[in-house]
């Protein structure tokens, strides 16, 4: 019988944490004690009073078809979560705060009627993607707590300030990944803009995004452009590009395009492109993600990672512009409220 003992333990252990461990499973996903962990997150966000004191912004939230206010700092929080990955550098998450913060305080100063009745901003890429705290808490999980801190800490650290130039807020356009060089706003829109000048970005060649290919069928190819190919073999002719190193021109069979309408009609990552005809298909490859002018979010990662700070980031991708106090700008904006 002595002999008998252990093994009646180990028995004994053995049930025990077969009926343990469904528990274990169980407990870390019960949707009571998630909905307990999110409502008590959104009570101790970082800072809440802090970012309260701003001035109101109107938010419509286009899928569900209402308008959401709040606290314009809170708005670019929201916005900086949206819009960069919170693991990048918090110096790069500075420059993107303050670009957010720009373009909104820009948008509460004009009159825009793409926006809905009621509201000053959208919550897409028309204008600005933003997330509320609740939706992040969802998207983001377990890693919501040090995300948010974050992100909250680089609109603090930035908090009322925007860009300027000549005392006037700026058009603070960013985009995902240059191809190594960012755009002359004329080359994509069809201002001049002196602010929006074609800069050097090598740091975007360590971007996930900075190559890309897509193959497209020929018929496809052609119904979308409204072309007809070469008998040569060949797809078209590249007959001037931008300072920025991107597709100006194009000829394809006597038909003239524009870089940026050949990235709009075939839906490209970016209007630096090369393509070749292969079979039955065209092969498109492309450099850089995104219009290309303003800000590289990536480049501005780059930079911050080797030891720039967000004012560095800024005034290299916007030109002679002046970090300012928003408070003046925004009391026009204010009384009126």
């Amino acid at each position: 019988m002595k002999q008998l003992k252990p093994v009646v333990i180990i028995f004994s252990i053995f049930i025990s944490i077969i009926f343990l461990v469904p528990t274990l499973l169980v407990l870390p996903f019960s949707s009571d004690k998630d909905t307990a962990n999110l409502d008590e997150k959104l009570k101790n966000q970082p800072s809440v009073e802090e970012l309260a004191d701003s001035v109101e912004v109107a938010v419509y939230r286009s899928s569900q078809d209402l308008i959401e206010k709040l606290p314009l700092e809170q708005y670019v929080v929201g916005v900086v979560a949206g819009e960069m990955p919170a693991d990048f550098e918090k110096e790069a998450l500075k420059a993107q705060a303050l670009a957010a913060r720009t373009y909104m305080v820009n948008q509460l100063m004009s009159d825009d009627p793409s926006v809905p009745k009621g509201a000053d901003v959208t919550d897409t890429v028309s204008h600005q993607v933003y997330k509320n705290q609740k939706e992040l808490a969802t998207l983001w999980g377990s890693d919501y707590d040090w995300k948010i801190k974050k992100i909250s800490e680089a609109v603090l650290e930035t908090k009322g300030k925007v860009l300027t130039y000549d005392d006037k807020p700026i058009t603070a356009a960013f985009f995902s990944t240059s191809n190594g060089y960012t755009e002359n706003s004329e080359a994509y829109w069809t201002d001049d803009i002196p602010y929006l000048r074609s800069v050097e970005s090598p740091w975007d060649k360590a971007s996930p995004k900075f190559e890309d290919q897509k193959i497209i069928p020929i018929n496809e190819f052609k119904q979308k452009l409204g072309v007809t190919l070469p008998k040569d073999g060949s797809v078209g002719t590249i007959t001037s590009r931008t300072e920025g190193k991107r597709v100006a021109k194009v000829e394809i069979n006597g038909k003239e395009f524009t870089g940026r309408e050949i990235r709009d009609k075939l839906g490209l990552r970016s209007s630096d492109f090369t393509w070749y005809l292969k079979d039955d298909h065209i092969v498109i490859a492309t450099k850089g993600f995104g219009h290309g002018v303003g800000m590289s979010q990536y480049g501005a990662n780059g930079m911050a990672k080797e030891g720039k700070n967000y004012k560095d980031i800024v005034t290299h991708y916007y030109k002679d512009v002046k970090i300012t106090e928003s408070s003046k700008l925004l009391q026009k904006v204010t009384a009126q409220r």
